[in-house]
């Protein structure tokens, strides 16, 4: 009884020295690198949208044309421009334009900067110990670092998520009374929040706070909270931010982008399943052990402790920050894993609550069961890490090992410490866990995984510069590793641009490799073996076997 009293005082006072002054940041800030810096220049390009981002925005840096996004000499109306200038700015400043590293920073310093506001901002909302609990778990989520390691545009997104959200929250409180009333900088955060967040992505940043807001409306019967907000002066500063660059690209494409943008990207994924992404309502409700994991272990019991106190104003804020949002989500038809990262820092928050309260929700009958479910995710990431450099790789290997310690670690540990009331301990051991976990399969695991990565094959077989068509094989990953040269094409376009070309080299996929023999037989002429690349295209989810062909000097 001693022990256990002197054990509960020891961390109490240790939690409370963690929450001191400035000490929070320093300890997100070296969580989050731990967490994102680790396999950011190991891991090869990613097929397929991390591939198209780079290479879109590398052809920014070799065009000078930092209005027109493309992909080769295709239009990218996928997204506005924000992460494109990011990712170029950041290749140019580090002089690194043919590293993935550099277009992957931004996302890196995204995902950092999303963790360091949930943490400033859940202060205001559920107290400086929970929202440095609740920022702690954010940083470990898989979804999150996933993100934080590719070229793309969320973990970005997901700060001006953060940042918006996190101001309305400040103006509801305090028209609750609950806060200091907002000054007008904080207002500006918001609407400089607003017209990043379009930049970066369009409409996901106001659809969640407009979202939020409406659901308040419907529970309160009021929005005189946004008092002080001073919509005048936001929306001219969300103009000055999108305005240019929408008049610029909408002058050099004849107006095109935006409605190519609205047809081709926005409108697809509204009405049917984009792209073959589809599923069904629940998907991601389905997906949320594993994709917060490890902190969807005090997500879901954090969630149901704050439906039970709804009335308090904080946890209903952070209610209509999750609730609309992610039903809208699970009911457009296009659906990845991803896209519900918006609400993350929410549930984050309220799980950090749970943490520091170490409340009765904890211990309930249901959420036992549902600790044993959640530590399956680690078993699993366990045996991938075991699995997947023999399936994919060279074999066993002995790095393997500390990556399944620290899933074993974070997904089984802290599900018994849950269960035995130590919640803050159960914390530590899933962000201590996560941090091996993740550092080690990034580091050392994923890169070694060769038949993964079939273009970084081909680039390893090849002098820097050599003249690439491909045929059958059109992952960008190519494009990005090869250059923006490198033709995407069938067998009888290899056959001819090889002919054309005679220092090129032909790639060519098993399935096109008839028809480029034949258009080589007509021709009169023979190609020569270079070098075969084998694995498994995750992209297409099915094996490839690539074979590399020159010009055959006797011919």
């Amino acid at each position: 009884m001693e022990i256990n009293r002197s054990l509960a005082a020891a961390r109490g006072g240790l939690w409370d020295r963690a929450t001191r002054r400035w000490t929070p940041y320093v300890l997100l800030i070296l969580l989050s690198l731990a967490l994102y810096l680790p396999g950011i220049a190991t891991v090869p390009p990613i097929d397929r949208d991390e591939s198209r981002f780079a290479q879109a925005s590398h052809q920014m840096l070799e065009s000078g044309d930092y209005v027109r996004i493309k992909f080769q000499d295709e239009s990218r109306a996928k997204k506005p421009v924000g992460i494109y200038w990011m990712q170029a700015a950041s290749a140019r400043l580090f002089d690194a334009e043919q590293s993935i590293w550099a277009y992957r920073l931004p996302s890196a310093l995204g995902a950092l900067a999303a963790v360091l506001l949930t943490f400033r901002f859940g202060q205001t909302l559920v107290g400086r110990a929970a929202a440095l609990a609740g920022a702690a778990l954010l940083a470990g989520a898989f979804i999150l670092v996933s993100e934080a390691h590719q070229a793309k545009t969320d973990a970005v997104q997901l700060a001006c998520v953060v940042a918006a959200q996190g101001v309305l929250g400040h103006f509801y409180l305090a028209g609750r009374g609950g806060a200091k009333k907002p000054g007008d900088a904080l207002a500006m955060v918001f609407w400089l929040a607003q017209g990043l967040g379009i930049l970066i992505k369009g409409p996901i940043v106001p659809v969640v706070s407009l979202l939020t807001i409406g659901s308040l409306w419907a529970a309160d019967r009021r929005v005189g909270w946004l008092t002080g907000i001073r919509p005048v002066a936001g929306l001219i500063l969300v103009a000055a931010i999108v305005g240019p660059w929408a008049a610029a690209v909408s002058t050099a494409t004849d107006g095109q982008f935006i409605g190519q943008a609205v047809k081709t990207d926005l409108l697809p994924k509204l009405l049917g399943a984009q792209e073959s992404h589809g599923a069904p309502p629940g998907y991601f409700l389905l997906l949320t052990t594993a994709t917060l994991w490890p902190a969807s272990l005090f997500a879901v019991p954090g969630f149901v402790r704050a439906v039970k106190a709804r009335q308090s104003a904080s946890l209903r804020f952070c209610l209509a920050w999750i609730v609309p949002a992610w039903l809208m989500f699970e009911v457009v038809p296009t659906k990845l894993p991803h896209y519900v990262l918006p609400t993350y820092p929410a549930l984050a928050l309220l799980a950090g609550l749970a943490v520091s309260a170490g409340d009765d929700v904890l211990r309930a009958g249901w959420s036992r069961i549902f600790y044993a479910v959640w530590s399956l995710v680690g078993l699993a990431l366990a045996v991938a890490a075991v699995a997947a450099p023999l399936k994919l790789g060279d074999g066993f290997t002995w790095l393997s090992l500390p990556a399944a310690a620290g899933a074993l670690l974070g997904g089984v540990a802290p599900a018994i410490l849950a269960m035995r009331n130590r919640p803050q301990l159960a914390m530590a051991a899933a962000v201590v866990g996560a941090v091996l976990a993740y550092g080690t399969i990034y580091q050392t695991i994923l890169p070694r995984l060769d038949r993964l990565w079939l273009s970084q094959q081909v680039a390893a077989a090849l002098p820097p510069g050599t003249p690439v068509a491909a045929a059958g094989f059109h992952e960008p990953s190519l494009v990005f590793l090869m250059g923006t040269d490198t033709k995407l094409t069938d067998g009888a376009g290899a056959a001819r641009f090889l002919l054309a070309n005679p220092n090129g080299v032909a790639v060519v996929e098993a399935a096109s490799q008839a028809q480029f023999d034949t258009a080589m037989q007509a021709a009169g002429h023979r190609a020569h073996l270079v070098a075969e690349a084998a694995g498994f295209n995750y992209s297409r989810g099915r094996p490839a076997d690539l074979k590399l062909w020159d010009l055959d000097a006797a011919r």
